[in-house]
């Protein structure tokens, strides 16, 4: 009897203490982080069109090898609740609580809504070739199978944005329009060259409810993390200029020059955005 009635003790309190452990969530941290999670993007200022003086639009390379552009890459799996941008940015997509807009055809005038099975024919590896050896008769086939999207090789963003200058406030201020996932690879193991590909657009003031609710890391204080919205409205990112709106059908500076004379002619363009609010001021 005595042992019968250890028995169902022990039981009871391995059952109390699973119910007790099921019942408490596991927290990876000191405290529940909700800010994030709960943030709305800011409301941004109105512009008026008779305010806007001038105005330029130009596309912008981002590369994430680079080190202050690694945040937009890292981490590749998730870790604490933390993705990349482009894992969140397919999420999105998937759950359809995002537009994602053809790349190839309709390029950057977000006209021509994809979903998600679209997106992931852009990337071109859904399946791949393997050799299967039978087990039984030991002869040797080729097989296709599916394969996983090739996410880490998104390397590179271009960043569609209009830059103005707003009589009202006597700034010249910017606005993105628009984000663009590319992808660089190799066709085959042995080739030299890499191939840039553009997956999809997204359009901006669309996806900023998403980013405003994930969190990038903060090197310098985790407990201070920014969101993927701060950090495009507060410009932490580095870029150059591959093209800027003009009477050629907006073509790219890769166009009409190469090498030297297109870092060259990116700076130009650069230089003339920033030196317009300059050359309104007198000393």
């Amino acid at each position: 009897m005595k042992k019968l009635l250890l028995v169902f003790t022990s039981v009871l309190i391995g059952a109390t203490s699973a119910n007790l452990l099921n019942a408490q969530p596991i927290i990876n941290a000191a405290y529940v982080k909700r800010t994030t999670i709960d943030r709305k993007p800011a409301p941004l200022p109105m512009v008026r069109e008779s305010d806007a003086v001038w105005s330029r639009t130009v596309w912008r390379l981002v590369d994430l090898r680079e080190k202050a552009n690694q945040h937009f890459y890292y981490p590749t799996r998730e870790i604490q609740g933390r993705s990349n941008l482009i894992n969140i940015l397919l999420k999105g997509v998937e759950g359809k609580t995002i537009t994602a807009f053809d790349a190839q055809y309709a390029d950057d005038e977000f006209k021509l809504p994809i979903d998600f099975n679209q997106v992931k024919q852009q990337f071109g590896d859904s399946v791949k070739a393997i050799k299967v050896t039978d087990i039984n008769t030991g002869d040797v086939r080729d097989s296709v199978i599916s394969a996983d999207m090739p996410i880490y090789q998104v390397k590179q963003l271009e960043v569609k944005e209009v830059w103005y200058f707003d009589k009202q406030k006597s700034t010249l201020q910017v606005r993105i329009l628009g984000i663009c996932p590319i992808r660089v690879y190799k066709k085959q193991e042995s080739d030299t060259a890499f191939v840039r590909k553009r997956l999809f657009w997204v359009y901006y003031p669309e996806i900023r409810p998403l980013l405003a609710r994930n969190e990038c890391l903060n090197e310098f204080n985790g407990a201070r993390s920014l969101s993927f919205d701060d950090v495009f409205l507060t410009r932490r990112f580095d870029g150059y200029i591959v093209k800027e709106e003009n009477t050629y059908n907006n073509r790219s500076i890769e166009q009409y020059a190469t090498g030297e004379y297109a870092a060259k002619e990116s700076d130009r363009i650069k230089n003339s955005i920033f030196n317009y609010e300059q050359d309104l001021w007198e000393y």
